[in-house]
């Protein structure tokens, strides 16, 4: 019996490693390594893994005719991008299997890594606007572009903060985001001369381009994750979609209200 619930408390503790990692935005091979590495090096000798983006799939049986195999299934209702987390399980993994560290004490390490606080707001707050003017200047704008993206890139970003603890889904997000991107752009290219509107939105469009995204369904592909691959591409899809539309359904509108000739 005691066994058996061993057993158990390694297929949580491995699956949670998985949790962890695929709404960090990790990629399904590396996920699906990270569970199987954790449950042979605690004696389970058939391990059986799928993951995709949305949900983990684990059978896992010693394979001894008096054992009995268990099945668990881990819905993934959120991601984001935290490639901290992701090294620090997969560091994890590779320790636990190297030590004799208990699944008590696994556990308690992984706790601590999905408790672990990401950057103050604040701090990210100014690299996101310093990305965002940045990239204003290498589409061509002036530094009077650099200055006005800085701080529209700084709006944009913590409205986009405060839409994701609203948990407004990833279309909504990104078409709101870029529309008032677009809308606070256009104003500012009325206002003040010497501004191009244009290179200004494309800065601020460039926080929410799903690089990762685009990045990681191209390597499930060619790791043979076809469905994985497929899933991520359309929702890389949908957002630049969203974020085309969001701005230019602004930029539509600003044009028939008599703003400035697109």
């Amino acid at each position: 019996m005691e066994e058996k619930r061993q057993q158990k408390r390694i297929l949580v503790l491995a699956v949670r490693a998985g949790e962890i990692m695929m709404k960090a935005g990790a990629e399904i091979y590396r996920v699906e390594d990270t569970i199987t590495r954790i449950c042979k090096s605690c004696g389970i000798n058939y391990v059986d893994v799928f993951a995709m983006p949305t949900g983990i799939f684990i059978t896992m049986d010693k394979g001894f005719e008096e054992d009995d195999t268990y099945t668990y299934i881990c819905r993934i209702k959120s991601s984001s991008t935290d490639l901290n987390k992701i090294s620090r399980v997969n560091e994890f993994s590779r320790q636990f299997a190297t030590t004799d560290m208990t699944v008590e004490e696994g556990m308690k390490i992984l706790d601590e890594i999905e408790q672990e606080k990401t950057y103050p707001l604040p701090v990210r707050i100014v690299c996101a606007s310093l990305a965002a003017a940045c990239f204003s200047v290498l589409f061509g704008g002036n530094a009077m572009d650099f200055a006005i993206t800085f701080l529209i890139g700084a709006v944009c970003y913590a409205f986009s903060r405060f839409l994701t603890h609203a948990e407004v889904n990833f279309f909504i997000h990104g078409l709101c985001c870029c529309a008032l991107a677009a809308f606070i752009a256009l104003i500012a290219a009325a206002s003040i001369d010497g501004t191009h509107y244009a290179m200004i939105i494309a800065g601020c469009l460039m926080l929410f381009v799903p690089g990762v995204a685009i990045t990681n369904s191209i390597r499930d592909f060619l790791s043979g994750d076809m469905v994985s691959g497929l899933g991520r591409m359309a929702e890389a899809f949908l957002t630049a979609v969203s974020l085309a539309a969001g701005a230019g359904i602004v930029l539509k509108l600003w044009a028939l209200i008599g703003g400035i000739v697109l």
